[in-house]
């Protein structure tokens, strides 16, 4: 008899030890921040979530230019290109900026693409004219041809990638495949 006991002992004996071993693990790993850190702390776990928030903006935006430093840029080309004066400086730096914020609005806007040029034309449109009535005549003749040139720029960088994806199209199309090839033969 004392060899059935010790059969019906040898299963409750694993039980008992692997219930002891499993609790031993959660405990161990409880003291060490739940594979977070080392000790009770919640350094670990806290440094790894605060990496983590710091790495999702990053990812998702890319980095806008302040629209300062646009005007700015534009502003000091006008300047050396139109020889303005401090004052035409500063009323033209305050129209762009507030053309370009109006811009970011139209841009961000959830309407068609082509309802969205069409306000960026007008407001291209409202910002030259407020532009021209601070200039003299030999400025507003410097402006005209200098956004001329930067619009013709603009249609030449948009012509040349439009033309790029165009010629990759073509050439995507015009490969002919080794099946084509072989039903193009004629039967003999």
């Amino acid at each position: 008899m004392s060899y059935s006991k010790k059969l019906n002992m040898k299963p409750f004996q694993i039980l008992l030890v692997s219930t002891f071993f499993l609790l031993s693990i959660n405990t161990i790993s409880a003291q060490y921040g739940n594979g977070y850190g080392y000790g009770n702390s919640s350094y670990g776990r806290n440094n790894r979530m605060s990496q983590m928030n710091n790495a999702g903006p990053e990812r998702s935006q890319p980095k806008e230019i302040p629209v300062e430093v646009t005007v700015g840029k534009i502003t000091d080309r006008l300047k050396t290109e139109l020889a303005l004066d401090e004052l035409q400086v500063i009323a033209i730096s305050n129209i762009l900026t507030q053309s370009m914020r109006t811009q970011g609005i139209i841009i961000k806007q959830e309407t068609s693409q082509e309802d969205k040029i069409k306000d960026i034309k007008a407001l291209s449109d409202i910002t030259d004219s407020k532009v021209m009535v601070l200039l003299n005549k030999e400025q507003k003749e410097k402006y005209i041809i200098l956004s001329e040139e930067m619009k013709n720029s603009k249609k030449t960088k948009s012509d040349k990638k439009s033309k790029k994806k165009s010629d990759e199209k073509l050439e995507t199309k015009t490969e002919v495949k080794p099946e084509e090839k072989l039903e193009e033969k004629p039967k003999e």
